[in-house]
Formats: C-alpha cells, sequence, structure tokens
C-alpha cells in the first residue's frame, strides 16, 4: 500500500515555502500511522498499575510507536509502518559518508519534509511521562526517536540515544548547528527549485523523484566547508561508547524499566533491556504488536501509549 499525499512545495513571494494537501486524510491525523489495538483491558491497566507504584527509580525507554499518534510515521508497524507501505529503505550511513549525490538526494527530500516534521508536537504519552519526571516518579528517560517530542513536552532528565533531527552536525569539524538555521541556507541556494512529494518518511524526509533531486544545491559546514549531516544515527552506523556508558549507568541506578512503543529490533536499544534482565529488573512494555523482549517482560500491554499512559497515576 502506498500512502500519496502530494505535497506541492512552491517559493512564494514572501520567500516562505507552501504545502498543498491533496489527500482527504490530513497528515496530522493521529491515527494515520497508528497499528490496530484490542480495547483496553482493565486489569492490564491495573497491572500497570502496580508495576508503576511500586517502582522509585524507573527508566523508561521509548520507541517510534509513542509518537506515531502524533502523526510521525514508524518503519516496522504491521499495515502502516514504513517497510509494510513502500520498498524503500532508510538511508545507510556508509552511502550518505561516500557520497555526494546521495547527500544530495537526502537533503533535498529532507528540505521538502522538514516544514511538516518540525511541527510535529507532543501526544498526550509525551505529556505523561515529562509529568512523571516532574512528580519524581522518572529516574530517567532514554528514547530511540530524533524527533525531539519529548524536548517539546518538557523532559529533562533525557538521553536521546540516537540523536535528534533538530542539530545539524559538519562531517570535518565536528560543528553543531540548528536544524531551522540550515533550511534558510537551503532556501536562499534554491530560489526557484520546486518538487511534488508522494509519501512520507519516519525521520523527516519525503519520496521525490531523481529529476527534481539533480538541481537541488546543497550548502557546506560554514565554519570549513565540510559536509553536513543530521546529527542523528543512521542505519549502519553506532551509537557513542560514551553515550552508551551513560545509558548502562542509568539503568544499573534504576529499580525497573518500562518501554513505551518499541519492538526493540534495533540492538542499541535492546542490549540495555538484556541488562535490566541482567540485573533483575521487572520489566513492562507496551507496545502495539511483539517485541524482541517479550519473555522477558513480566507484563506485556497491547495498547496506544498515548490512550494508557495518561491513566497511570504515578504517585
Amino acid at each position: 500500500m502506498r500512502m500519496s499525499f502530494g505535497l506541492t512545495f512552491k517559493r512564494t513571494a514572501k520567500v516562505r515555502w507552501r504545502a498543498n494537501f491533496s489527500q482527504q486524510c490530513s497528515l496530522r491525523s493521529t491515527g494515520l500511522f497508528v497499528p490496530p489495538s484490542p480495547p483496553l483491558d482493565t486489569e492490564k491497566v491495573k497491572e500497570l498499575q502496580r508495576f508503576i507504584t511500586l517502582s522509585k527509580r524507573l527508566l523508561v525507554m521509548t520507541g517510534a510507536g509513542i509518537s506515531t499518534e502524533s502523526g510521525i510515521p514508524d518503519y516496522r508497524s504491521e499495515k502502516v509502518g514504513l517497510y509494510a507501505r513502500t520498498d524503500r529503505r532508510p538511508i545507510q550511513h556508509g552511502d550518505f559518508v561516500r557520497s555526494a549525490p546521495i547527500r544530495q538526494r537526502y537533503w533535498a527530500r529532507n528540505f521538502v519534509g522538514w516544514p511538516q516534521f518540525s511541527s510535529h508536537q507532543p501526544n498526550p504519552a509525551h505529556w505523561a511521562l515529562s509529568n512523571w519526571e516532574r512528580l519524581g516518579k522518572l529516574h530517567w528517560l532514554v528514547t530511540q526517536n530524533v524527533d525531539a517530542l519529548h524536548t517539546k513536552a518538557g523532559s529533562q532528565r533525557l538521553t536521546e540515544l540516537h540523536g535528534c533531527m533538530h542539530r545539524v552536525l559538519c562531517l570535518d569539524c565536528g560543528e553543531q548547528t540548528p536544524r531551522g538555521a540550515l533550511q534558510e541556507r537551503f532556501q536562499v541556494l534554491n530560489p526557484t527549485w520546486s518538487a511534488e512529494a508522494h509519501g512520507l518518511a519516519p525521520d523527516g524526509d519525503v519520496f521525490l523523484t531523481e529529476e527534481e533531486v539533480q538541481s537541488f544545491q546543497v550548502p557546506s559546514c560554514s565554519r570549513c566547508g565540510g559536509p553536513l549531516k543530521p546529527d542523528v544515527v543512521f542505519f549502519g552506523d553506532t551509537v557513542k561508547p560514551d553515550k552508551v556508558d551513560f545509558v548502562h549507568k542509568r539503568v544499573n541506578e534504576a529499580d525497573s524499566l518500562l518501554v513505551v512503543g518499541s519492538s526493540l529490533q534495533v540492538y542499541s536499544g535492546y542490549r540495555f533491556i538484556l541488562t535490566a534482565r541482567e540485573k533483575k529488573l521487572p520489566i513492562a512494555i507496551l507496545n502495539i504488536g511483539p517485541t524482541r523482549s517479550d519473555d522477558l517482560a513480566s507484563l506485556k500491554l497491547d495498547s496506544r501509549c498515548g490512550e494508557l499512559l495518561p491513566l497511570i497515576d504515578p504517585r
């Protein structure tokens, strides 16, 4: 199944980009990328409440499933994830680093998708976790997402395991700049460029034709002239060892672990579940569909994150 959103981006007189949405269903629909789930099981809700009540130093790990309710697609969800909707696959780190044409294609797609991606807002699940932190229930939050929605919700005891799309990194000198500033540089370099996108990918880009991409101009680092990359861990890359060590320390400090919206298929997150199991921490998983760690969990719930988490009293 392919979802075509018909986004047409044109330069306006005020030097802004305009998006025309031709599909009946808005991109902001909270249900568009959420897989089907059974009705809430009241007994399971009570079990999760007991789990949270008993937790004094709770570590929460979130994945793409918490942000689908904000309108951001994921990769693996049945019927609605990128892998189910298209035959496209995410960009590989090695390809991005080695190939200027691949960087050009990536940035063209990301440029078109950025206004929509950056406008997404936290949903009730993000706000619930932020409230848990404020009330002292949440010891640490580890997210595999790159969408900054936890930060927008006010979470501070937070590690962005795979980085954040709202930052840009120079591959040569390491200079970090805001993604919004790069958008303005794209606009200056491409005053007459336009494109029509079909489909939406999880990490802020859209699908364009090769013909549209070929004329797109990509700026270099303003400090050293090096190539620019979003400050995220692409597929095929690894999380920095110091960040891994930091999260392991937070797991060792915790007395329980809750997984929210992740299938845990990627080892970068799964390894912390193994650490929690070695420490004999109780593990609960809230995710629609099976995960890699279902057999390690004392509690598994198949519900929408934004529907269930606000029901839990963290005190």
